[in-house]
């Protein structure tokens, strides 16, 4: 029985690229039906390649979601787009987003010169389409006119991520150019992510929506313990690093109120993923140098750079 599935079934890799903030994270959990991965309206949110994984048919797709291409300015911006780039090496098809609102921006022509150094065709999807005016939607089909003219595609669809307006019809497409071959999870299993990762995203994401400015650029959450108790509850320990003992004192808010805050709606969020009661207790320190640290980039599932 299992031989006679495995000669019908297809599986492969689908990569989503392209500039930071473009929706690929929102499309990811649009694709999968679930929230796997953290979506904040500050760029730059993904920081290490997320795996999520679709049933279509007999077709199991497991979409990698990438961090944002763009100019990188630190060791940490270098060990993301490398892992994007990375990413969309070893799938076997390729997404490349464009926000169809802002165009074909600096980021996006990275992107493009990206997809020119791999020789290979991608998937256009230009995004956010729901927003736009009628004189936005004119732009954007000119949009769509000038990137295909790169030659660089080799199929267009324009979605709204948010909404979920055409992203049906993009899943039906990947499907059909999946290889043929078992599937590589099991059909109800949703991402390939370690629990202890998907905790700390979690409480990444609530900070990124409370704090403000450079300070969430400036911080890193790492699941210290991650225990299942006899209970079958969940007790978590987790280091939020920052750089400064400023932004320390930012992070832990008047009276301890900011991490109170976020640590009440990072257990919320972690239940209701986790199916149980969850213990977290989140602890504030100063580590000047974390992004400079190989260890960090360990935990981040991100490769350290040279320099």
């Amino acid at each position: 029985m299992t031989e006679t599935k495995t000669a019908q079934t297809k599986s492969g890799f689908a990569a989503i690229i392209g500039a930071p903030n473009a929706g690929k994270s929102t499309l990811l959990n649009s694709l999968v039906g679930s929230k796997i991965a953290i979506v904040t309206h500050k760029v730059q949110t993904t920081r290490s390649r997320i795996r999520g994984i679709a049933i279509e048919g007999d077709t199991q797709i497991v979409f990698v979601d990438t961090p944002g291409i763009f100019k990188p300015k630190r060791r940490l911006d270098r060990a993301m787009v490398d892992a994007a780039w990375g990413g969309a090496g070893d799938a076997d098809v390729v997404v490349a987003m464009v926000d169809a609102e802002r165009g074909r921006d600096s980021d996006v022509e990275r992107v493009l010169e990206g997809l020119k150094g791999q020789g290979r065709k991608a998937i256009l999807a230009l995004n956010k389409v729901d927003m736009l005016t009628e004189k936005g939607r004119e732009k954007m089909l000119k949009l769509a006119t000038d990137l295909n003219e790169t030659g660089l595609f080799s199929d267009t669809f324009m979605i709204s991520a948010m909404t979920g307006s055409g992203v049906a019809d993009l899943k039906r497409h990947i499907a059909g150019l999946m290889p043929p071959g078992p599937w590589h999870y099991p059909e109800d299993q949703l991402a390939d992510v370690p629990l202890r990762s998907l905790a700390s995203e979690v409480t990444r994401e609530k900070l990124f929506l409370r704090l403000h400015d450079e300070i969430p650029y400036s911080l890193t959450v790492e699941t210290e313990s991650y225990e299942t108790k006899k209970d079958g509850s969940i007790r978590i320990q987790q280091i939020i690093f920052v750089q400064r003992e400023s932004q320390r004192k930012i992070a832990l808010g008047e009276g301890g109120q900011t991490i109170k805050t976020v640590g009440q709606l990072a257990r919320e969020e972690l239940q209701e993923m986790l199916g149980t009661k969850v213990h977290l207790f989140l602890f504030v320190k100063v580590r000047e140098n974390w992004g400079d640290d190989r260890e960090r980039y360990r935990e981040m599932g991100l490769d350290f750079p040279k320099n």
